[in-house]
């Protein structure tokens, strides 16, 4: 057998808690093969080292399970700083070392699964392996069928998303019974998945967790497992598989429609091509011949360049407009000059060599 701590080891076999069992250890109340131990954290052997507490031998209780009908009142713990009733309350001396799997709450009734094997518990409680849970509920309302759809689909509570199969089982005046199968075991889920739905929990009973049901077993009553059953039963705990997750399976979108690539023709040609139909639009015609050709050969409607359509342009002009040049006269200079003023081509000014104007005499 595997070497364990001296204080799980006594609390397993039912002596006290683990905190206890520390005290006890620190008190010197404790002997391992006739030698006092005060060593917290200390590992022995069951099977080879011999532990006495207070002169007394103790001996490692056996494995079991025990499963319970748990009444409505009740508190899934071994102790109650309160003072109500606990699931302890329901063993006798000799499964004091057994221990609550998971909780109910105060106001449920159903199955409690009791054990003093922590690798069953660790098993069955863990969320990685999704043990079964199933509940008859009684609801307040009509339930209708898409409500139990969207259970299926998931709702979204406090702590997250929670996902859960129901089925209908009878209609009453205004309330509904309700089988609900959930894999999660969070506080007070099924009354915050309905509160949450609009269709409060009047009433809620847990038949089946994991390989253990409920079977016949009245409210309150014990029942012990046989050595038989117990290990058929761990072997199902051990060798359960996790549950596959159930992957969203989405709608396939539409494809994106994309043209065609060109292919044989480089940018340039493109280029091109653009270039044409662009001078199609301003109603020139344009050489096929390629990027090199002549572009200003066969313009229509163009004498020879742009420089000449600007002297056609000044020479149907009126003179008067225009110097003898051809060139565009200043604004007001073909305006009479006002008597007294100085007239436009007088030598009254001459440029000085270092370029100031300066008057003669």
């Amino acid at each position: 057998m595997a070497e364990v701590r001296l204080q799980k080891f006594l609390a397993e076999c039912g002596v006290g808690s683990r905190r206890k069992m520390e005290q006890f250890i620190i008190e010197g109340r404790v002997q391992i093969n006739g030698k006092v131990c005060t060593e917290l954290g200390r590992k022995i052997d069951p099977t080879v080292d011999k532990i006495e507490v207070n002169r007394r031998p103790v001996h490692a209780a056996p494995k079991g399970i025990i499963l319970l009908n748990k009444p409505r009142g009740v508190v899934s713990t071994l102790s109650d700083p309160e003072g109500r009733r606990t699931v302890a309350d329901f063993l006798t001396k000799h499964y004091q070392s057994y221990f609550p799997v998971g909780r109910l709450d105060w106001d449920s009734t159903g199955l409690m699964i009791l054990t003093n094997d922590g690798e069953i518990a660790e098993r069955l409680m863990h969320p990685r392996f999704g043990f079964e849970r199933v509940y008859q509920a009684r609801v307040e309302g009509s339930v209708e069928e898409g409500l139990l759809q969207k259970l299926q689909k998931g709702v979204r509570l406090s702590d997250g998303v929670v996902q859960a199969s129901a089925i209908i089982i009878k209609n009453d005046e205004n309330t509904t019974w309700l089988e609900v199968r959930i894999r999660e075991g969070r506080n007070r889920v099924i009354r915050r998945l309905f509160d949450k739905l609009g269709h409060s929990v009047m009433k809620l009973k847990r038949t089946v967790y994991g390989p253990f049901k409920i079977g016949n077993l009245q409210v309150g009553q014990v029942r012990v497992l046989t050595m038989k059953e117990y290990e058929l039963a761990r072997r199902k705990v051990l060798h359960h598989e996790e549950p596959k997750t159930v992957e969203v399976v989405k709608e396939p979108t539409q494809p994106t429609k994309v043209a065609p690539a060109r292919t044989g023709r480089s940018r340039s040609a493109f280029g091109e091509e653009r270039r044409d139909r662009k001078d199609e639009r301003r109603g020139r015609a344009r050489p096929t011949g390629g990027r090199s050709g002549d572009r200003s050969g066969d313009r229509t409607n163009s004498p020879d360049s742009r420089g000449g359509f600007k002297r056609e342009r000044d020479a149907d002009s009126p003179a008067g407009g225009r110097g003898e040049n051809g060139r565009r006269r200043p604004v007001g200079q073909n305006r009479r000059p006002k008597s007294g003023s100085v007239k436009a081509g007088t030598d009254r000014f001459s440029r000085s060599p270092r370029g100031r104007g300066r008057q003669k005499d």
